[in-house]
């Protein structure tokens, strides 16, 4: 897809509903009313602290962060969201309150995008939509506790071998300060980290 052909983000957002539960045409054509397609550039800010979370994204193309900034002025990442991932701050979205949070484009991407009003509506005009938005919400309250209880309790290593799991597809295309900002350690760290990975003897397949 080319970045600035955001017309032809529609089909992947449809593709994703269809794999969860299957739409009817009428359906579809709710999704193409409601959601609207837009292009944030590399570094351009999509949610900054202090504004309110007014839209829920979905990622047609590209990648995007939601993060922190403490005020020792450190970079804390929370998500990354790319191809076919569900971004915002829930928080803000549905309390209808300033975000504590931010969100950016580390690459060129292109959202899918509606509002709370349309949701709202969306799920009124098509039950399935509340189901679907229900299951969505639910996975991320428990990736929030896994990665709440991830912090609490484990090695740099385990956090880093989490993010490999999660983030397969993303190893490429993060640097090592946006990896390690999300692990929670410096990058000099992940660094070391992963040299030893590089060197560690490899166990023998019986």
């Amino acid at each position: 897809m080319n970045p600035d052909n955001t017309d032809a983000s529609t089909e992947p957002l449809l593709a994703y509903f269809d794999r969860l539960i299957p739409l009817d045409e009428e359906e579809k054509e709710l999704v193409r009313a409601k959601f609207h397609p837009r292009l944030f550039r590399k570094r351009q800010y999509v949610l900054q602290e202090g504004d309110l979370c007014t839209q829920f994204y979905f990622v047609a193309r590209g990648c995007l962060r939601l993060f922190k900034i403490d005020e020792k002025g450190n970079t804390h990442i929370l998500q990354f969201a790319a191809e076919n991932y569900w971004i915002n701050d829930l928080g803000s979205f549905h309390s209808v309150k300033p975000s504590v949070l931010n969100i950016d484009a580390l690459e060129d991407t292109v959202v899918m995008q509606i509002s709370r009003d349309d949701l709202i509506s969306l799920y009124i005009q098509a039950p399935k939509f509340d189901r679907i938005f229900r299951v969505l919400l639910e996975n991320s309250f428990v990736r929030l506790q896994e990665r709440l209880l991830q912090n609490i309790s484990s090695t740099a290593e385990d956090r880093y071998q989490s993010f490999l799991e999660i983030y397969p597809h993303l190893i490429n295309r993060l640097s090592q300060v946006q990896i390690a900002a999300y692990i929670g350690i410096t990058p000099e760290f992940l660094s070391r980290l992963r040299n030893r990975r590089t060197k560690a003897p490899k166990t023998p397949k019986s």
